[in-house]
């Protein structure tokens, strides 16, 4: 356990080490294990047309601009600290709104100074099933907006209208919505996370009284479309290599992540583990046509399953079951308190050090301390170390014992005279067995375990 910290690996369960070892599929986050998790706004379409730089918006209106701002600054989980003395800000929050937010300053957004401009009437936060987050703010006396930010392809579903260039509202074409996917395609294959901004206008008089406003759920259709930011997350460094590693160990590695095919498609090519840009279903599935098959079916498409998009957690956990019921031994990592089931489902749970929760931690049973995929493949190295190590000892004890045993046996039987007398065989197993069995017990790991396949759950 002491090495395999220094390897960045904190085990919790003793036992997963060895289990590590006989591992047949790997099903992985995307962000932050393979990517870096560092999520920058790389393009902008607002206004009908593409922003080129992402953050000039010369060409945008003052009322589009303002409204882009306040949906930014009102509609995050996020936070913006502006230390005095002229210091860069400090942006908080998880990648996707910091991304969101440090885009939002290159736009010019006082972050205070916007969000005490209007106050907010009622939030829904992010949900990972509905895959968007919203506010409703009251601006001035009587004029209430509701801002939703979140999946593209799904905000774009909830919209008729869109804001042209110079803020006049236009109805939403059936062209427009072709343009609009075209361009969300366009982004989803350079492997960037696409996320839209719309709102609604609202009057007060249907914005319920104060102490009736907790049941309140915010209008999502008649949507207005701002515009569609593509955030990239780059791959890290060494990924394939690990990927190439594991193919090459026999250890299948799945992709399971909330971005869309496109996006997942794209990032898996990237890493390695598609080979063929053209695959298609079963290889790369949607979570929700993975949901809706029948057990038997799921078990049968969850052995051909290269990468899944838009999954929720339960999808991670379905697929896990149905792997086990296959007969695979099944690791997963995770890092949000979502992905607990799953990582307490699987024969081996590993959870992120830096970016994990809490609660990620304590159903995993080894902790990645750098977030790195590459660590996972050093943990298979020593687990499959650990088997290996367990199957020479017992070898080793077996062959001089049983030689041992067959010699007396024998010589005693024909000559009537024992060879190796009680003490000389305390000798033979105390000394040499002790010694030799400890040499055997802790070789450590090389590479030539990784060109073997896994052993498997018998």
């Amino acid at each position: 356990m002491r090495k395999m910290m220094r390897d960045k690996a904190l085990v919790r369960r003793l036992s997963a080490c060895e289990t590590m070892g006989s591992a047949t599929t790997i099903c992985s986050d995307k962000t932050g294990t393979l990517t870096l998790n560092q999520m920058t706004v790389v393009e902008a379409y607002f206004g009908g047309e593409k922003m080129d730089p992402p953050d000039n918006t010369q060409k945008l209106s003052a009322a589009v601009s303002t409204m882009i701002i306040e949906g930014i600054a009102q509609n995050t989980s996020g936070s913006i600290f502006e230390p005095e003395g002229g210091q860069a800000p400090e942006v908080t929050g998880s990648p996707t709104e910091k991304a969101i937010l440090s885009w939002g300053l290159q736009l010019g957004m006082k972050f205070s100074e916007t969000r005490s401009k209007s106050s907010i009437l009622q939030v829904f936060p992010f949900n990972s099933e509905k895959k968007r987050g919203g506010v409703a703010v009251q601006v001035g006396d009587s004029e209430v907006h509701v801002y939703w930010k979140g999946a593209a392809e799904l905000i774009l579903e909830s919209c008729t209208s869109w804001i042209d260039k110079d803020g006049s509202k236009q109805s939403m074409t059936p062209e427009k919505v072709g343009e609009f996917k075209k361009f969300i395609e366009d982004m989803a294959v350079a492997s960037l996370r696409c996320v839209a901004f719309a709102y609604r206008p609202c009057e007060m008089s249907d914005v319920p009284k104060e102490d009736q406003r907790a049941d309140w759920v915010l209008p999502e259709d008649n949507l207005i479309m701002l515009g569609i930011v593509g955030i990239k997350d780059p791959c890290r460094p060494g990924v394939q290599d690990s990927i190439r590693l594991c193919a090459a160990a026999g250890i299948k590695v799945r992709m399971v992540t909330g971005d869309n095919l496109q996006t997942a498609r794209a990032i898996a090519l990237e890493c390695g583990i598609l080979t063929d840009p053209n695959v298609s279903e079963p290889t790369i599935i949607e979570g929700k046509t993975f949901r809706e098959l029948s057990d038997l079916e799921r078990e049968e498409v969850a052995d051909k399953i290269s990468v899944m998009g838009r999954s929720s957690p339960n999808d991670k956990l379905l697929l896990v079951k149905a792997l086990r019921n296959r007969g695979h031994v099944v690791a997963v990592t995770g890092d949000g308190t979502n992905d607990a089931p799953a990582l307490h489902e699987a024969d081996i749970g590993l959870s992120m050090g830096i970016q994990g929760t809490e609660v990620a931690k304590e159903s995993s049973d080894i902790i990645i301390l750098d977030d790195n995929f590459a660590t996972l493949v050093r943990v298979v190295r020593w687990g499959r170390s650990v088997y290996a190590n367990i199957q020479k000892f017992i070898q080793f004890q077996l062959t001089v014992n049983v030689a041992a045993l067959i010699i007396n046996v024998v010589s005693a039987v024909s000559s009537g005279d024992v060879p190796l007398n009680a003490v000389q065989l305390l000798w033979v197993n105390l000394i040499m067995d002790t010694l030799g069995a400890l040499a055997l017990a802790t070789e450590p790991p090389n590479n030539h375990l990784m060109q073997r396949p896994p052993v498997g759950r018998r």
